[in-house]
């Protein structure tokens, strides 16, 4: 196997990355609410760290506490977080695998708002409500867009402080960024919004900034939709094509990014991302949670709840996915964006398949892929394809069980047919991060302090 590509390193320009593996950006509600990580989230991290992939990108990290996408998730707000975030990433380091921080911003994407934000509206590009959920929320002035340009630099310096190994930005999927460069959704009248320069400014200012506090020796690395794919419902704009996409990518890359991530979709979850089913019994039992998030969550979870209304939303939900594969379902976009630029493509989208990773790689598709449901289902999936597997013993079924569970119940695999129908083995897989005990191998931390 030494000559297989999955396992050859990356090197970028200011990283190293042992084989082509990436754990894609995924965790659950394991941290305190006032965002600061806890044991569960090492734990959580380091199965992946120990299974093999060369580099963790983590869950969404906001850069401020009104940018929370969900409570319970750990944020990079505050200088005193910096030795918990350092503890973490000693930690996945020690199995040879790099860390990388996503930092992010909710926009009006806020799902589970928590007790910072409850009763306000959130912040964003625009004041239309999000499309989906309904989630209400107001524009952004010209101090406040500046404020949290500010939070996104600061965000990236804790992450240098710390030692984690790079910072990726999370313009893909519907959050903060998605909602400046979409046309479909960004609808400013000032030299943020009109054109696509206009629209992309507010990500290349970010990227801009970040540079001017770490410097250029720092990896950066941003996450992008290749397409919008906007009219889930179908009075929606369709938002941004590949092709103005491409060129978002050639200004990134010229501002200053080290790698592009290409994913797809204008929110999240959509029907594109992640690929796969939609399990009506799941999400009717977990949605109620997110009820007073939006003002059209009660319409949706009347669609969830009642068999005799499911049609309806399986007919809008599903009528996008045709013609797309689960496995590497936007790898065609991966490849023209990668074709367009300079700098390493990562693709997500479903892969667990070896043969078809060693395929997207060897044709030039993108130059790494990225997982997160393969890798819940199998930590170890990258051992299992060094020994000869193409695929996992127990493969994941791309069911969205794991992810439709996530509002209420702890984030991992759901699907009884992996565990022959042993409920009590499935728990016990589930409750199996929250060990309190520091036994991973987790190195003691050294204290960080200081202020950029």
């Amino acid at each position: 196997m030494n000559d297989d590509v999955i396992f050859t390193p990356l090197d970028w320009r200011n990283l190293q990355v042992k084989n082509r593996l990436f754990r894609s950006n995924v965790s659950g509600r394991f941290d305190n609410e006032d965002g600061s990580l806890t044991q569960t989230r090492i734990n959580w991290e380091c199965n992946f760290a120990r299974g093999g992939v060369g580099a963790i990108i983590s869950s969404f990290v906001p850069v401020q506490m009104e940018g929370r996408i969900v409570a319970g998730y750990a944020t990079i707000h505050r200088d005193d977080f910096i030795p918990l975030w350092q503890r973490l990433g000693e930690a996945v380091q020690s199995f040879d695998c790099k860390y990388l921080l996503q930092l992010s911003h909710s926009g009006r994407q806020m799902d589970l708002p928590g007790v910072h934000n409850q009763h306000r509206r959130a912040l964003s590009a625009t004041g239309h409500k999000e499309s989906l959920h309904g989630f209400l929320c107001r524009a952004m002035s010209r101090h406040e867009i500046n404020r949290t340009i500010e939070a996104f630099a600061r965000g990236a310096w804790r992450a240098r402080e710390a030692g984690l190994d790079g910072v990726e930005l999370h313009a893909a999927n519907g959050y903060l960024f998605t909602q400046f460069l979409s046309s479909a959704i960004n609808d400013r009248s000032d030299c943020y919004g009109g054109s696509l320069a206009n629209r992309a400014r507010f990500l290349l200012d970010v990227i801009e900034a970040i540079r001017a506090r770490v410097g250029r020796d720092f990896h950066l690395q941003v996450k992008i939709s290749a397409s919008d794919c906007n009219n889930v419902l179908p009075w929606e704009g369709r938002g941004n094509t590949l092709e103005e996409t491409i060129q978002v990518c050639r200004w990134v890359e010229a501002t200053g990014a080290d790698a592009l991530h290409v994913s797809i979709g204008s929110l999240f979850p959509h029907p594109l991302n992640p690929p796969g089913d939609f399990s009506f019994e799941t999400i009717a039992s977990t949605y109620d949670a997110m009820l007073s998030a939006g003002v059209d969550t009660f319409r949706n979870y009347l669609l969830f709840r009642y068999p005799g209304l499911r049609w309806i939303f399986r007919w809008l939900w599903f009528r996008l996915k045709r013609g797309f594969p689960v496995e590497g379902a936007s790898r065609d976009e991966a490849r023209a964006i990668k074709a367009a630029v300079g700098i390493p493509v990562i693709s997500t989208g479903g892969y667990q398949r070896a043969s078809l990773v060693r395929e997207v790689i060897s044709g030039g598709v993108c130059d790494a892929v990225s997982m997160a449901r393969p890798l819940i289902a199998s930590n170890d999936l990258p051992q299992q394809w060094r020994a000869g597997r193409d695929q996992p013993e127990r493969p994941c079924t791309f069911c969205n069980k794991c992810l439709l569970n996530a509002p209420k119940n702890p984030l991992g695999c759901y699907e009884l047919a992996r565990f022959d129908g042993d409920h009590e083995r499935m728990i016990e897989a589930l409750m199996s991060i929250y060990a309190t005990r520091a036994d991973l191998r987790i190195p003691v931390s050294r204290a960080t302090a200081g202020a950029g």
